[in-house]
């Protein structure tokens, strides 16, 4: 017996996650006022590996919707769109070396490890800013972003999150891990 490719879904599966997909991009015309659902569920069929990464997305509560059009690659945006950091990706420390070098009080995964596991990344600062001129997002949660290589060799990560009517951006030692803290995920199709 052939065994399944474990990163694909079924027709039906896809089904079901389109028709979710499809709901929130209606109910959510504002992140995406000039675009049309049919094209992007036509790019989304073409794309297997990512209509799994996709329902990942979906699976571990990230509400993932569209925010965007890279018009260099032809691309749409997906975005996780949860109102708080996806409960499904919390309490992760920021890196595998970061992991490894916990000696006690070990997370079960880090967020670059679960990111790439799922075929994302994780938001930069300038698109967790632009995710939040759509909306209000962790605003009770924070969520790990993609840090810079000067302060991730010093053993240093970033988080973010809106209080006050403003993104704020910290830093912690990569290590650190907190049940409020997850990460979101970004998509390009």
């Amino acid at each position: 017996m052939e065994k399944k490719n474990e990163k694909m879904l079924s027709l039906e599966q896809c089904d079901e996650l389109f028709s979710i997909l499809k709901a929130r991009f209606e109910k959510n015309r504002h992140r995406h006022k000039e675009m049309d659902w049919d094209r992007i569920e036509n790019k989304l069929r073409k794309s297997e590996k990512k209509c799994w990464s996709l329902n990942e997305m979906e699976r571990t509560g990230g509400e993932p919707d569209v925010i965007g059009y890279d018009a260099v690659t032809s691309e749409y945006i997906f975005c996780d769109c949860s109102p708080e950091s996806p409960a499904g990706r919390r309490s992760l420390c920021y890196d595998r070396q970061a992991l490894d070098a916990r000696k006690e009080f070990k997370p079960e995964n880090s967020a670059l490890d679960m990111s790439t596991d799922m075929g994302v990344e994780l938001l930069s600062e300038e698109e967790y800013r632009l995710l939040q001129s759509l909306g209000k997002f962790d605003t009770k949660t924070s969520s790990w972003i993609r840090t810079p290589d000067d302060i991730h060799k010093l053993g240093g990560a970033v988080f973010v999150e809106f209080r006050y009517g403003h993104v704020f951006v910290f830093h912690n030692g990569a290590s650190s891990y907190y049940a409020a803290r997850g990460f979101r995920g970004l998509l390009k199709i």
